[in-house]
């Protein structure tokens, strides 16, 4: 009998869905049901408990992984810049990042009745950008930051300080980057 035909307990179906991760991901939520032999909502439940174990699962638009040196520092540079654009200029500001080494790792917006929002973006390429698009389109999903005239925030990490600072150069030159005046 294959793992997709076998009747996973809980607890043996969290662990197994933790070793997955580690082996193949990002993996979505349907993978795992369809491999598990459950369905995308146990998945679900499922990694809400390997959370709350302190397990560091995060859903990306991509699908579920595992947060590289979770508890650990990161060991290159990391800083949060405020942008602003329309929501046809996302992939752009993207592309800009990436194109310099960038990892965007999430979008954060403050919103006026749920205050601060967080949602987990984690591109380092262009097809991690592209992919991120098309779900986007696909999912006729709107931006967070078109909750607030396009105004975010974007935690981004690089092997170096003169790495951000020419990626956040681009996003200058591109009109993006929201500065005190």
């Amino acid at each position: 009998m294959n793992d997709s035909e076998k009747k996973w307990r809980g607890e043996e179906r969290r662990e197994k869905i933790n070793a997955l991760l580690r082996e193949t991901s990002p993996l979505t939520g349907t993978e795992l049901g369809k491999k598990l032999n459950v369905s995308r909502q146990v998945i679900v439940q499922d990694v809400s408990l390997l959370k709350a174990r302190g397990i560091p699962v995060m859903a990306t638009s991509e699908g579920y992984v595992l947060v590289p040196n979770h508890g650990r520092q990161h060991s290159g540079a990391e800083r949060v810049i405020a942008c602003r654009h329309k929501p046809d200029e996302a992939k752009k500001e993207l592309f800009l990042l990436v194109d310099h080494g960038i990892t965007v790792r999430d979008v954060k917006i403050e919103h006026p009745v749920y205050g601060d929002l967080t949602a987990s973006i984690m591109v380092r390429n262009r097809k991690e950008v592209e992919r991120f698009i098309e779900r986007i389109e696909q999912e006729k999903a709107a931006y967070l930051s078109e909750l607030t005239d396009g105004v975010h925030l974007h935690t981004i990490e690089g092997s170096s300080e003169d790495m951000l600072d020419e990626g956040v150069a681009a996003i200058r030159e591109a009109g993006f980057l929201v500065e005190d005046s």
